[in-house]
């Protein structure tokens, strides 16, 4: 477990922090690829205080020996990974209009997960925490998630923008694994794995949004009538 386990935080932090700054240095002012990559990197560097301790504690006694380091990197995950679909909000802004109520919204939504995540009651820096808050401080991140949901949906059926025709498939596997684990996985620990197809989502996420990018490079060339780099040439 320790090995497979290892080898696919690394493999993932790697290509999530590389593409990250693929899409900055290709974003040619293309500001839906320049939040892209800021949105990757806060992705990639987030869950890295998580899974970099995580590591750690697979190789050196178990993560029940160590649960101040990983509890303080579940806290920062917890609120990267928010800062992550806020961004991707303003990804969907690009090609869409939303109105300023719904901004709000969303805005109001990341700033009380963040806000229930940063209260002492969830006790992140002990092994058991409180089922309670873990639901309260989701409560708002999930109905986040079905915003978004509704928001890429829409646009998939609209068709403006065929690289990001799945996201909203994509963020609904993506929630639709964690809630199971946010429920049972400290009754039932195995139920925890599913964190890993959670993360492969991320990855396709992630690709979704380099197909996007080449298509805005491809779109400067005809604009301007000249070969420009794309990512991953």
């Amino acid at each position: 477990m320790a090995i497979g386990e290892t080898i696919f935080d690394i493999f993932y932090l790697v290509t999530a922090i590389t593409l990250g700054f693929m899409f900055l240095r290709r974003s040619l002012g293309n500001r839906q690829t320049l939040l892209f990559g800021i949105m990757v990197l806060v992705l990639g560097f987030g869950d890295a205080f998580h899974l970099v301790p995580r590591v750690y504690a697979l190789w050196n006694g178990g993560t029940s020996a160590h649960p101040v380091g990983l509890g303080i990197g579940k806290l920062i995950t917890s609120i990267t990974v928010t800062v992550f679909y806020v961004l991707l909000y303003h990804v969907w802004q690009q090609g869409a209009k939303g109105s300023r109520l719904l901004t709000i919204t969303v805005h109001a939504l990341a700033a009380a997960r963040i806000a229930l995540c940063l209260l002492p009651q969830n006790q992140w820096l002990v092994s058991e925490q409180p089922l309670s808050w873990s639901i309260y401080r989701n409560l708002p991140f999930f109905v986040l998630g079905i915003i978004m949901i509704t928001l890429f949906l829409a646009d998939a059926q609209s068709g403006t923008r065929p690289a990001f025709r799945f996201m909203w498939l994509a963020i609904a596997l993506s929630f639709g694994f964690y809630l199971p684990v946010v429920l049972f996985a400290d009754q039932y620990p195995w139920i925890g794995a599913l964190m890993m197809p959670k993360t492969c989502v991320y990855l396709w996420m992630l690709f979704m949004g380099r197909a996007a990018a080449r298509q805005s490079c491809d779109g400067v060339e005809r604009r301007y009538g000249q070969p420009r780099s794309v990512i991953g040439t």
